[in-house]
C-alpha cells in the first residue's frame, strides 16, 4: 500500500496524555485499534483496560463501532490536509453480573 493511503492517527487519554502517532491501512478495524491501544497502554496508570472491549473510541463526537473501518470513521475529515487524526479513548470495564441464588 502506497505510503499516502496510511491514515495517521494518535489516541488521547483520559488524563490528556497521548499513545502514537501511528499509521494505519484505511481497511483496519476499529477493533484492531482498540488491540494496539491495550498493547501499548502505558503501564504506570491508575486507570487500565483489560482488554479491548474495555475500551470505547471517539471521533468527531461519536463513539465507533468495532466492525467500522478506519476509512469510514475518517470520512468528516476527508477534506482536511493530510495530518494526525486524534481519537479520544474511554476505559469503561465491562461489567459482569454477581451470580444470585
Amino acid at each position: 500500500m502506497p505510503e499516502e493511503d496510511l491514515v495517521e492517527l494518535k489516541f488521547r487519554l483520559y488524563d490528556g496524555s497521548d499513545i502514537g502517532p501511528f499509521r494505519y491501512s484505511p481497511a483496519s478495524t476499529v477493533a484492531m485499534l482498540k488491540e494496539r491501544i491495550v498493547a501499548e497502554w502505558p503501564k504506570d496508570k491508575k486507570i487500565a483496560p483489560k482488554g479491548a472491549n474495555d475500551i470505547k473510541l471517539i471521533n468527531a463526537g461519536k463513539i465507533l463501532e468495532n466492525n467500522k473501518t478506519v476509512g469510514q470513521c475518517r470520512a468528516p475529515f476527508g477534506e482536511l490536509p493530510r495530518g494526525i487524526i486524534t481519537m479520544h479513548v474511554v476505559v469503561q470495564p465491562s461489567v459482569t453480573k454477581a451470580k444470585t441464588g
